[in-house]
């Protein structure tokens, strides 16, 4: 039997879709323990990216940290933190805040910083202060690039949130792991596949999140770009 027809004739299970701990429940869990580490990283990275991307410095040093962040493994934070602090919020949180800012950092940094340089000039010449040049200015124009680092972002945290069922949470990766410990690899196929269909679901979101607030100006000159 293949991995889908396992992964299938699982999630077609009528027992699984409902009582406690079932699938609705675990996708909540799942989109909770995702949504709140993206959102931290938002918080954190689109000012400092913009910032810096603004004033052009530490620009190479913000690169390079952020690529050596990149490399920083998740699940080894994971270990590390529970030896540290133990069973918390934090346990879970900080590894994936940490997996999140990267690509938010560079890619808000690198909007801006390829803002045209007579748009700003113009921005200057009609007395603009240096808020609104970037914010009515610099980050409508980065908005593309923005939304694909927050895309980006999105996608390794959906993937990864499944390492809270490692401390005994749920989440998707509640099924994976439950199903590798009583070998039922239905179940972890289930979960597996269930974690693919939630992140092209992010896919499909940031893509219509980019149509309705992207003007279309921006996105034709992307596209030739």
């Amino acid at each position: 039997m293949s991995f889908f027809s396992w992964a299938w004739d699982w999630v077609n299970q009528r027992s699984n879709w409902s009582g406690q701990g079932a699938i609705p429940q675990q996708i909540v869990a799942h989109l909770g323990y995702s949504g709140l580490p993206l959102l931290i990283a938002a918080l954190i990275a689109i000012p400092a990216g913009v910032a810096i991307g603004h004033t052009g410095r530490g620009s190479t040093l913000v690169i390079n940290i952020a690529n050596a962040w990149r490399a920083i493994p998740t699940l080894g934070l994971l270990v590390l933190l529970v030896v540290l602090l133990g069973f918390s919020a934090l346990t879970w949180l900080l590894p994936l805040v940490a997996l999140a800012i990267p690509p938010i950092l560079v890619n808000s940094y690198e909007g801006v910083a390829g803002v045209d340089p007579g748009v700003r000039d113009a921005a200057r010449g009609m007395g603009m202060t240096t808020w609104q040049q970037v914010t009515r200015v610099e980050m409508p124009v980065a908005l593309p690039l923005i939304l694909v680092g927050l895309r980006t972002s999105a996608i390794f945290v959906v993937a990864t949130a499944t390492i809270a069922a490692d401390i005994g949470l749920g989440g998707l990766g509640r099924f994976i792991i439950d199903g590798l410990s009583s070998d039922q690899y239905g179940q972890v196929a289930g979960g597996a596949l269930l974690v693919v269909l939630l992140a092209v679901l992010v896919l499909v979101l940031f893509a219509v999140l980019s149509r309705l607030l992207v003007p279309a100006g921006l996105r034709t000159r992307r596209r030739e770009g």
